[in-house]
């Protein structure tokens, strides 16, 4: 019997695997396609705060070698430059979702992660003591929880009941990598149907997307687009040989609740929305690490199974303003008049120095922020990358949290003994640090006198102000609370 089974082995699937895997906790990950490696380019790139994330585990550099950086994004028609943001990363990586699935399966190969590949679920039944995983052949599997991260189609969202509400398409889109008659070409357009283009990929492969003429649904043919690139530009370019031909709508639905009883869901299982933005991927690698650790503190049974309901009322909304934005950016995926006269009207308002600074930080993650707590400007956001000086000498707060550790940081030399209980289990560390820290949107704050750094890296709690003055209060439960029972 496994203590978690992830249904999936997608980013989402994979990210929350090796997130169980540095926690202690043994994960076996499920997934139908026989082999490893995905068949087409897929998404097309992560932004700053999923890099973040990678980069707390160690993990960036390899990413970021096997792509390319750009410094702004597109909204509406005005590029919004990433430069200024207050991160390490302040740019978005192209790097198409193949590349992404192939780096994160050698991490989950140097972690030891069992992958059970041509295993294709059926279905759930849970009961009080666990889960019993139903597959297509073969006998049924147990668990005692179960993730959900097994797409839009989820199967493992519907047989736990969980409703998936949101807004239906409108059009749809046919997406390819295939050969072309002749060398390849870049051309794109925008009209009343929606955005085309051509887009070559330096192999001979030609990325190609061409929005229907009439809102289609169901598996896509190489004659489908034909038909639609005739259309739009003329002629069909003799496309030919396609790796991958798929279709997606622009229809916008969030699962309920992330979790029911012993059944929780990430990435697109609990969300699916319009690719414009390029924020599939990242928001996917976003609820993986905030479930990892929660879960596996539950399943050492440190923790009540109660934390797991703070991963829906975290990660829902942070979806939920996502999914959002991208409705309102793919208004822009369509030409007409009284859509130039928005885009033109928006292009107004962006053109004020910093106005496009909070879009900026919502489409690259910086600005989620949980619960406030106390009210402090950094409790519940994501902590910054600060340069530290310790007994050790110099470090960067993320290379601290490698392993997934919890971090307790004092600033001066406040005892904090209310954290005596969990020595142990969280990491403690006196260092010094800049004397402002600078968040997205807020600006700048004063460095207070000592923090809680969360594994997923974001502020559980926040002790005073340098110098003295605030004690720990409120540490003994942001501990309890995040760590589990003292111990």
């Amino acid at each position: 019997m496994a203590r978690v089974m992830v249904v999936g082995a997608g980013p989402a699937g994979m990210m929350l695997a090796a997130e169980l895997r540095l926690a202690g906790v043994e994960a076996v990950v499920l997934d139908e396609r026989e082999s490893a490696g995905l068949v087409g380019s897929r998404g097309g790139g992560i932004h700053a705060r999923s890099i973040e994330l990678l980069d707390q585990r160690g993990l960036a550099g390899r990413f970021l070698a096997a792509g390319r950086t750009l410094d702004r994004i597109t909204f509406g028609g005005t590029a919004l430059a990433l430069g200024g943001l207050p991160t390490r990363h302040p740019y978005t990586l192209a790097l198409f979702q193949n590349e992404i699935e192939r780096l994160l399966a050698e991490r989950l190969d140097e972690l030891g992660v069992r992958v059970r590949r041509g295993t294709v679920v059926t279905g759930l039944t849970v009961d009080d003591d666990g889960v019993t995983v139903h597959r297509e052949d073969g006998d049924p599997l147990r668990a005692d929880w179960v993730v959900g991260a097994d797409g839009g189609r989820s199967t493992v969202r519907r047989a736990a009941g969980i409703d998936f509400p949101g807004v239906d398409a409108t059009r749809s889109t046919l997406i390819a990598d295939v050969r072309v008659t002749g060398a390849p070409v870049a051309t794109g357009k925008v009209d009343a149907r929606g955005v085309h283009g051509l887009h070559p990929m330096g192999d001979g492969t030609v990325r190609v997307v061409v929005t229907e003429a009439v809102l289609q649904r169901g598996r896509p043919t190489l004659d489908d687009l034909r038909r639609e690139l005739t259309a739009v530009f003329g002629t069909d370019f003799g496309v030919h040989d396609p790796s991958w031909l798929s279709r997606f709508t622009d229809a916008t639905r969030q699962a309920a609740t992330y979790r029911s009883g012993r059944v929780l869901l990430a990435g697109d299982a609990a969300h699916v929305h319009s690719p414009t933005g390029g924020m599939g991927i990242g928001l996917g690698l976003q609820d993986a690490v905030n479930l990892g650790w929660k879960l596996a503190r539950v399943v050492h049974g440190v923790a009540d199974p109660d934390l797991l309901d703070t991963y829906t009322a975290e990660r829902h909304p942070a979806g939920a303003r996502a999914l959002r934005y991208t409705m309102a950016q793919s208004l822009f995926q369509q030409a007409d008049p009284r859509r130039e006269a928005l885009r033109e009207l928006l292009d107004e308002v962006l053109a004020v120095p910093d106005a496009g600074t909070p879009i900026a930080a919502l489409v690259t993650g910086l600005d989620v922020r949980h619960d406030p707590g106390n009210g402090h400007p950094l409790w519940g956001r994501r902590m910054p990358d600060l340069d530290l000086d310790t007994a050790d000498g110099p470090r960067r707060l993320y290379s601290l949290l490698h392993h997934a550790e919890p971090l307790l940081l004092a600033l001066d030399d406040r005892p904090l003994p209310a954290a005596a209980p969990w020595v142990g289990r969280v990491r403690r560390l006196r260092a010094g640090a800049a004397a402002e820290w600078v968040l997205p949107v807020v600006g700048a704050v004063p460095a207070p006198g000592a923090v809680f750094v969360r594994p997923d890296g974001h502020v559980g709690w926040v002790g005073g102000n340098p110098g003295g003055g605030g004690g720990d209060e409120g540490l003994t439960e942001a501990l309890a609370t995040w760590c589990g029972r003292p111990g």
